[in-house]
């Protein structure tokens, strides 16, 4: 899992799976976003600064474990980032604000509508984190408007 063939520890593949969290099965997308969300503990401002640092890391490990035509179901940072991203539009970390950005995060991740199908489609690393950063912004910006239209609703 995170250890280099010749031996020692692998940090690309440490990020790119989220400490493993990748490799569990069924629907490693499913645990990569699932694995974070805890940080929603922390508020908005820590969620969105994580999900920058996982970002820019997951940009990073991609061309380190993936070929560039890969996006194997085991690299789950671009979920972490992603739904990082929709947990900071939460005002509070309600049960009912982290189910609905988690759906709507998962969801767009999986049903990627336009622009999100565009960002899956670019080459190498930026296909495989910008698609779940849109995701991410998507299902935030969809939480504050519901926010703006029923205050207090999710939290």
């Amino acid at each position: 899992m995170t250890r280099r063939r010749g031996g020692g520890f692998d940090a690309a593949r440490f990020v790119a799976t989220l400490g493993g969290a990748g490799l569990l099965r069924p629907g490693p997308g499913t645990w990569g976003s699932a694995v974070v969300l805890p940080c929603v503990l922390l508020g908005p401002l820590p969620c969105l600064a994580l999900a920058l640092l996982l970002t820019l890391a997951g940009f990073w490990a991609a061309p380190r474990v993936l070929t560039p035509e890969e996006d194997p179901g085991w690299f789950v940072a671009d979920e972490g980032a992603g739904m990082l991203i929709a947990l900071a539009a939460l005002p509070a970390a309600t049960l009912a604000g982290v189910a609905l950005a988690f759906l709507l995060f998962r969801l767009l991740d999986i049903l990627k509508p336009w622009p999100v199908s565009w960002a899956d489609a670019q080459p190498g690393a930026t296909g495989v984190m910008l698609d779940d950063v849109l995701a991410g912004v998507i299902a935030g910006m969809l939480l504050l408007a519901l926010q703006a239209l029923l205050p207090g609703v999710i939290g």
